[in-house]
């Protein structure tokens, strides 16, 4: 019988033994730990994984991680499926903190087809001013027929408008 591709978004308060607890569970039902990416945000453990599972665990495993009571799991199914090769890109962004940056360059990615595969955040302080900068890294799909220098040139019109500062880099399929 196949494997089941599971995955799980998990979160609870942050304290020793979450990922222990968790691992353990998704063992015990013969699951493979493939691939995550969690982390302590405001005093909570959260994250997201996928497992994969023997079918006829996967309903057994499921009842397993809803009677986990540290951790709030939710659990969706996700097919296997082969996707259209897709090109790479990396965005780097530095610039003042303020509201709305996500959102406007999350729309100008949208406009032109491009897929946010991962994205981290964070806030410091600028080392002169000590104005509160924000950061973010984000990995980036799109398909071959992406019009780099059409996206290049918004993200840099965008940057002028929020004072941030907006790199791109291609990087090929793999």
């Amino acid at each position: 019988m196949a494997d089941q591709i599971l995955v799980l978004t998990v979160i609870g308060d942050d304290r020793p033994g979450l990922v222990e607890l968790l691992s353990t569970a998704i063992s015990a039902h013969q699951g493979n730990w493939l691939e995550s990416s969690m982390s302590r945000l405001a005093g909570k453990f959260a994250g997201i994984l996928k497992v994969s599972v023997p079918t006829a665990q996967a309903e057994a495993l499921q009842q397993a991680l809803a009677g986990l009571t540290l951790l709030k799991v939710t659990v969706e199914s996700s097919p296997e499926s082969v996707e259209a090769p897709k090109g790479r890109l990396r965005l780097s962004l530095v610039g003042h903190d303020r509201i709305g940056i996500v959102r406007e360059v999350s729309q100008v990615l949208a406009r032109h087809g491009v897929n946010v595969e991962e994205l981290a955040t964070h806030t410091s302080s600028a080392p002169m001013s000590a104005e509160i900068l924000f950061h973010a890294q984000v990995s980036l799909l799109a398909a071959p027929e992406l019009d780099v220098r059409s996206l290049t040139g918004e993200l840099e019109r965008l940057s002028n408008d929020l004072m941030v500062d907006i790199s791109l880099d291609e990087k090929l399929a793999s």
